[in-house]
């Protein structure tokens, strides 16, 4: 799938309604396009957590605009199955990550708490 819309049909022919009943659901999926332009993007939402945290954003259900109650999670699965042909897990993501120097180099902050404490003690 290139565009949330073409989800948002895929969701009509599967549980009825129309477009724009789906239409915030697959564009919350797919708004970390405005990060990164390539399919990197879907690291953020397309695993199974990215599906739970769809239905805390939008609610157990919806209702469709012929009246039929559609689960929230099998949108969101239904998104993701269409892009990758399964449901991977966040560790699946994280997996493929290569490590970069940068990623593991912590800064020190006890000088900052030690700044904060002379300021803050008097």
């Amino acid at each position: 799938m290139a565009h949330p819309y073409h989800h948002a049909l895929s969701s009509v022919r599967k549980w009825g309604g129309r477009p724009e009943d789906y239409q915030p659901i697959h564009d919350w999926f797919d708004w970390s396009k405005v990060l990164i332009g390539d399919m990197r993007h879907r690291a953020l939402r397309h695993h199974a957590e990215g599906c739970f945290a769809c239905e805390a954003q939008f609610g157990v259900v919806i209702t469709n605009s012929d009246g039929r109650i559609v689960p929230v999670r099998l949108i969101a699965e239904q998104h993701v199955l269409e892009d990758h042909g399964r449901i991977p897990s966040f560790a699946d993501w994280a997996r493929s990550i290569r490590p970069e120097r940068w990623m593991g180099n912590p800064q020190s902050l006890a000088h900052l708490a030690e700044e904060w404490a002379n300021n803050h003690t008097k």
